[in-house]
């Protein structure tokens, strides 16, 4: 069989340009085609990892915040609670505060009014005693009570000790105002006579007197000048008297001391 060299030729040249055509006009679109199908792909898979990173990051901060807020609020929360323990405990130490303070204050009333009682009664009763001890002397003697009380000032007056006579005596030389005597009851001239007479005698001078009548001083006469101050009253009798009776009184309410259990009684 003989070959057709140019039949070979021609179908080869037309293979050539048939394959030429087809890489110039199919393939070469193709290929762009897919190069730019897959660079499309290609972005769009960055661009999704982008948004997902992007929505990661956003997860991840929000989570972050909430994790922030929970803390906060927790922080708050305890910061709270400790505020209110610490009102509360206040609150409760204010009132503890007040309910002592008004205890004792309650407390020192009581005191107060027991102490002003027993001051009412003792006066009462030292007002009493001094007026019965007058009525009795009234009755049993020729002499008044007043009278009796003013000797013994007088006698008092002449037997004071040295250092209490000198102190007086100085402070009587050295005072430009009149002595002043106090009584209980208003003193007769004569009893003012003597003892103005015993004031001058006792502490070699001659010193004015003013005689003046305190009731308060219940059955007593008192001698004052310039800061120093004598006295005789019958209240420190009474209150030499109290004050054994409080003894007393003390001594019977100690509590009894029982004795234990299978020791000896006396």
């Amino acid at each position: 069989m003989l070959i057709d060299w140019f039949t070979v030729g021609a179908q080869t040249l037309n293979f050539l340009i048939l394959v030429w055509l087809m890489k110039r006009f199919l393939y070469k679109p193709i290929l762009h085609a897919i190069d730019a199908r897959e660079k499309r792909i290609a972005a769009e898979i960055a661009n999704a990892d982008a948004k997902k990173a992007e929505a990661d990051k956003a997860r991840d901060e929000f989570q972050h915040k909430n994790e922030e807020f929970d803390q906060q609020r927790a922080a708050l929360l305890s910061k709270a609670t400790d505020e209110a323990n610490a009102v509360r405990q206040q609150l409760l130490a204010d009132a503890q505060q007040a309910a002592d303070a008004l205890s004792a204050k309650r407390q020192e009333s009581l005191r107060a009014d027991a102490h002003n009682l027993n001051q009412a009664i003792g006066r009462r009763t030292q007002q009493e005693v001094f007026a019965i001890a007058r009525k009795a002397l009234s009755d049993l003697a020729t002499t008044s009570l007043e009278e009796r009380l003013g000797e013994v000032f007088t006698r008092r007056l002449r037997e004071m000790d040295g250092a209490t006579k000198a102190s007086l005596a100085e402070a009587l030389k050295t005072t430009s105002d009149p002595a002043v005597v106090r009584s209980a009851f208003d003193l007769p001239t004569e009893q003012r006579a003597a003892i103005q007479n015993a004031i001058n005698e006792t502490f070699s001078v001659e010193s004015r007197v003013r005689f003046v009548t305190e009731p308060d001083l219940i059955g007593g006469i008192e001698l004052a000048a310039n800061g120093q101050k004598v006295a005789w009253s019958i209240a420190d009798y009474l209150a030499s008297l109290q004050k054994g009776v409080e003894e007393l009184l003390k001594e019977k309410d100690k509590p009894e001391t029982k004795p234990k259990p299978g020791s000896p009684s006396t």
